[in-house]
């Protein structure tokens, strides 16, 4: 996984690329109407039920814009939220505020939608030892927003991206010559090349499990389009002898089949790719 300081540094990298591409010379709708000087206060209004998600990133936003932006929060990261709700309020210059706006809309929006749905994966999952996890399938660009909401919502984290896990998948395996070609060429590669990175192995039968099952050093197995019945014979067939994760198609309504049958993961694109923003608004208070 990536380090506190990688993330960091892809989150500073959005707002710098967001504001340029909103701003750009600048926000000459603010500039020809409102002084230099003048002063506002805005309050961030809920508009529909969920988990609210993105308040330290609004802050980071905020600060970027204009450091003497000051934030009074009123609710927390993951918090369940309400028609009218106040998330925070914002002081300073009005100017800085508008600038900083549809960043923080735009971002919040996108992040209380991906919470609230791995919110509702999360509580779905109860009672059972199965987490929830998402997966590249991010919009371009804003993948650490995306995987950041996810946490704030009570699920977990897979890979970032490409350079911090290994995952051999179907097109891998078949362009290597075959599962143990493709798990051999693997470890000889990060050996040589002295990265410490973990293999995941996804498998399209049982016979591709027992075959990966032959190799030492895989970290999990992933489970592919599998039915639960399929897969509750492959935990069984696993073991522990490796981590387990179910993937391919696993929606809220498909998700407690799956966790009853004993893996250790599930994960699911739905949690990024499926989401309507949550309704929030900025708006100026006396």
């Amino acid at each position: 996984m990536i380090t506190q300081e990688q993330f960091d540094k892809e989150i500073k990298i959005i707002i710098q690329n967001a504001i340029r591409e909103d701003v750009g010379d600048g926000d000459h709708s603010s500039l020809a109407c409102i002084p230099a000087e003048a002063k506002g206060k805005a309050k961030l209004l809920v508009k529909e039920a969920g988990i609210i998600a993105g308040i330290e990133f609004a802050q980071k936003v905020f600060t970027y814009v204009d450091k003497n932006l000051q934030v009074e929060t009123l609710l927390n990261e993951g918090d369940t939220v309400k028609y009218g709700d106040i998330v925070f309020y914002v002081s300073g210059s009005s100017q800085s505020i508008l600038k900083a706006e549809r960043l923080v809309l735009n971002a919040m929006q996108r992040m209380s939608a991906i919470a609230t749905k791995a919110n509702e994966f999360a509580k779905l999952l109860e009672g059972t030892k199965t987490k929830v996890l998402d997966t590249r399938k991010t919009t371009p660009g804003i993948r650490a927003l995306e995987k950041w909401a996810v946490k704030i919502g009570g699920g977990e984290n897979h890979r970032f991206a490409l350079y911090d896990m290994v995952m051999l998948k179907d097109n891998h395996i078949d362009f290597a010559g075959g599962i143990t070609k493709a798990i051999e060429k693997t470890q000889n590669y990060l050996k040589e090349n002295n990265l410490d990175l973990k293999i995941i192995v996804e498998a399209r039968n049982l016979d591709e499990i027992r075959e990966i099952l032959q190799s030492d050093g895989i970290h999990r197995i992933l489970i592919d389009n599998f039915t639960p019945e399929q897969t509750r014979e492959a935990v069984k067939l696993i073991g522990n002898q490796c981590q387990t994760e179910s993937s391919g198609g696993i929606t809220l309504e498909r998700a407690r089949s799956y966790a009853e049958c004993g893996v250790d993961y599930i994960s699911s694109g739905a949690l990024t790719h499926s989401v309507s923003n949550l309704d929030l608004s900025l708006k100026a208070v006396d």
